[in-house]
């Protein structure tokens, strides 16, 4: 492999550049304390918002899964893959997010990819926000349409792109944004895709099950009807605890989606023991309010005091707060002083931001408490001083 690629070399220019990834390992399950390296740190970067990730109910309702219909999916939804526990999770979902439809997907980075390519090709226009997921913007290049980036968040800049533009057009926005934790402004991108005859995707993959009275996401804080916001992405993986996604939508849609989304037709389906752990999620998220009133709680706790301690933290009223520090080898010697203090924070890094915006991803859930977050504050504080 040599001739073909110089891997020694790039990976040692990623390393001089403060870029390298590794892997880390935890031993236990997913929670506010993990077990790293013989040692017990207390986790701010994961995406269990709420705290389900371990939740008893989950783990009884995968493993009475596993015992009725045993481990593998076995084929794809379309041949003898799509079992009961499928079909209720999907009817469950588009009931609770108020569309006629839903199509359950094995990861939403699938979801993502299936959905854009079947909906564009070549000759038609992806407008997408400059910050969207990587999934987001490799669905339009799958899909070999023209992919217009507009500036993040900013509808008039939008608005010029979709009147320069002839043909169909598909807006695609994450619905909060996964390395800034800021919300899109839903009922805007709405009204555009509306005033000007376009498709609108939202990627609600870190709002599902945080924003709205019940947890609906997205379209729920922002009371977007189907009709409004006709192309709903989540994933069950982060808030819900459990894994895989789904699109909501119309039942045309969701019909159009089972003949086209190659993503959904090629794969084997999610095991039906994992679907049944993510109806047991849902009907969590659905019920308890606590969850979701605690969490809000602790993310006004921990921008409080951030504020009086000076941190430059953005303006995002999720569980996600990115404190920015630009410099790649400042996060990396930032998130060594917190793991030596004994926390686990994201240090992220370009690509996965934009050059000069490396930062810390501090992720809030509702698992944690107080004193765990006025622990951080201290040792952030002690860190960046």
């Amino acid at each position: 492999m040599a001739g073909f690629y110089d891997f020694g070399a790039r990976l040692e220019q990623l390393r001089r550049d403060n870029l390298l990834r590794r892997v880390v390992s935890h031993d236990g399950p997913q929670g506010p304390l993990l077990e790293v390296d013989g040692r017990r740190l207390v986790n701010f970067c994961s995406n269990d918002y709420l705290g389900l990730a371990a939740h008893p109910d989950l783990a009884a309702a995968l493993a009475a899964g596993a015992a009725a219909y045993g481990v593998g999916g076995g084929a794809a939804h379309l041949l003898s893959g799509h079992a009961r526990p499928h079909r209720l999770l999907e009817e469950e979902l588009a009931a609770f997010t108020g569309r006629e439809k839903a199509l359950l997907f094995s990861t939403g980075y699938m979801a993502n990819l299936g959905v854009i390519s079947a909906l564009v090709g070549p000759g038609d226009v992806v407008l997408q926000d400059r910050l969207n997921h990587a999934s987001l913007l490799d669905g339009a290049l799958l899909a070999r349409a023209r992919l217009s980036r507009f500036r993040h968040a900013d509808l008039a800049d939008l608005e010029a792109r979709l009147q320069a533009h002839e043909g169909r057009c598909l807006i695609v926005s994450d619905a909060v944004f996964s390395m800034d934790g800021d919300i899109a402004d839903a009922p805007g991108l709405a009204a555009l895709a509306a005033r000007h005859g376009a498709g609108l995707l939202l990627d609600d993959a870190h709002g599902f099950g945080v924003l709205g009275a019940h947890g609906g996401g997205a379209v729920e804080h922002f009371g977007l009807s189907q009709a409004q916001a006709p192309l709903l992405m989540a994933t069950l993986g982060k808030a819900c605890g459990g894994f895989g996604a789904f699109v909501a939508g119309s039942a045309e849609l969701i019909e159009w989606l089972v003949q086209s989304a190659r993503t959904y037709i090629y794969t084997t389906a999610m095991p039906p023991a994992v679907a049944e752990a993510n109806r047991a999620a849902l009907r969590i998220v659905r019920h308890e309010a606590w969850r979701r009133e605690k969490l809000a709680g602790l993310i006004t706790r921990f921008r409080a005091g951030a504020e009086r301690l000076g941190l430059a933290i953005s303006q995002s009223s999720t569980p996600i707060q990115p404190l920015l520090l630009g410099d790649s080898g400042r996060v990396l010697q930032a998130g060594q002083g917190l793991r030596e203090r004994g926390f686990w924070v994201g240090a992220i890094r370009p690509p996965t931001v934009p050059a000069g915006t490396a930062r810390l991803r501090i992720s809030l859930s509702a698992a944690h408490e107080e004193s765990q977050v006025d622990a951080l504050l201290q040792a952030l504080h002690e860190v960046l001083a």
